[in-house]
């Protein structure tokens, strides 16, 4: 799949070193917006990185990457079923700033290849989405999701909140 020069396309356990950088970057850019601390991904094998980067091609699962002209990567956004009751959840989203904004199109077109996936394993998409992280919570609502009301301890730190987002797919 190509959006105005990007490529996306699923991640493979090859991609390993990729994985890696572009985790780093996530979590530098905005540590409260995922479920680990960049300290604690320094650390990481290689092993480690290698199954992140087969998170791809899961069974019940996607990992998905956006890739500019030059083959940098600058997105990522991936999916999995924890359980058939939950249903699909949207984990790991981020585009590197440079490549941000409606006009480059990456976001959008991540989200909607990841709701494509989703319509296979459930009727809605759900995310946990940092209270302070209001970016992200505008481009949710702007993209038809809905805050439940229901709240989640965020997990590296217990006195903030992760707030539940929903979109009917």
């Amino acid at each position: 799949m190509v959006t105005e020069g990007y490529r996306i396309r699923r991640m493979v356990e090859s991609d390993w070193r990729q994985v890696r950088e572009l985790r780093l970057e996530m979590l530098a850019d905005t540590p409260i917006a995922f479920g680990e601390t960049l300290q604690d991904a320094r650390g990481h094998t290689e092993s480690e990185w290698r199954m992140r980067g087969g998170g791809g091609s899961a069974e019940h699962g996607i990992t998905l990457v956006a890739v500019d002209p030059a083959g940098r990567w600058v997105g990522t956004m991936a999916g999995y079923v924890p359980d058939p009751a939950t249903g699909p959840l949207l984990v790991g989203v981020y585009v590197s700033p440079g490549h941000r904004g409606r006009e480059a199109g990456v976001f959008d077109t991540l989200l909607g290849a990841i709701e494509d996936w989703a319509r296979g394993e459930g009727e809605l998409l759900t995310l946990h989405v940092h209270e302070d992280n209001s970016r992200a919570r505008a481009a949710y609502l702007r993209r038809g999701f809905t805050e439940t009301g229901h709240r989640i301890h965020y997990v590296l730190d217990a006195d903030a909140w992760e707030i539940e987002m929903v979109k009917r797919l």
